[in-house]
């Protein structure tokens, strides 16, 4: 994965443009050096057959080790809060069919909190929160910050992946208010089977401003291999104990 992030720091400073997260402007030129149609493996039958068989197994094993840790993440969310245990969205899909997320609860009701922030509750005023978290969000509940600093009410969303909405790794699952924010990068973003965790998940996540995380997608869509997805998946266990730009 070092070697993928250098390559496209490389071709950012060919650019002109310093390796640093502010220096992403939303209309950055497509740099056909690590963006180009011809590098898109995804339709291939070794991504179909492989990638989906990996996404299969190592769902239903994690299934199995997150068995107990859900139980009990399951209750904690009963008793100290009002609602169901999850939380159930659509995002958009490959292609862009749009399919429902689960997750974990970790907000209060909207009944409990819509009158106080009503202000917020615009299209823009969503889409500006969903892109700036804010740890101290009034709406979570009493354990709802802790699920999202160790990314466990993502959870459930292997379910998702052994359905085959998601994959293991790729670009994280958007809102469709969230494709405009891709400007010229949004086909990259529809090539590919959303993941699980992804590229932008290791390299800063919340930290990046989303026109890092559009690029960092297509670099990811247009140089997929077996051993980035592997690199990805090694380096999401120590960004997610270490709790980098979670929020």
């Amino acid at each position: 994965m070092r070697e993928f992030e250098s390559q496209l720091q490389s071709d950012l400073v060919c650019a002109d443009l310093p390796w640093e997260e502010d220096a992403f402007p939303n209309s950055m030129p497509i740099q056909a050096s690590y963006i180009s149609f011809g590098n898109i493996h995804l339709y291939s039958r070794q991504y179909l057959l492989l990638k989906r068989g990996i996404d299969i197994v190592g769902s239903l094993a994690l299934m199995l080790v997150c068995l107990l840790p859900g139980t009990l993440i399951a209750a904690a969310i009963i008793v100290t809060s009002r609602g169901p245990v999850f939380y159930r969205e659509f995002r958009v899909g490959r292609g862009g069919r749009p399919f429902l997320i689960w997750k974990f609860r970790s907000m209060r009701r909207k009944c409990e909190w819509q009158d106080a922030s009503r202000e917020e509750l615009s299209s823009e005023g969503c889409l500006h929160l969903r892109i700036n978290k804010n740890p101290q969000d009034s709406r979570l509940t009493s354990i709802g910050g802790f699920l999202r600093r160790w990314s466990l009410d993502e959870l459930p969303q292997l379910l998702n992946v052994l359905r085959g909405e998601m994959s293991l790794v790729g670009p994280r699952p958007v809102v469709e208010a969230e494709l405009s924010l891709y400007g010229d990068l949004c086909h990259f973003y529809l090539e590919a089977v959303p993941g699980l965790s992804g590229l932008w998940q290791v390299s800063g996540r919340s930290n990046l401003n989303f026109s890092a995380r559009a690029n960092l997608d297509a670099f990811y869509v247009t140089n997929w291999s077996l051993l980035t997805d592997i690199g990805i998946l090694l380096r999401t266990i120590p960004a997610v104990l270490g709790r980098v730009g979670a929020r």
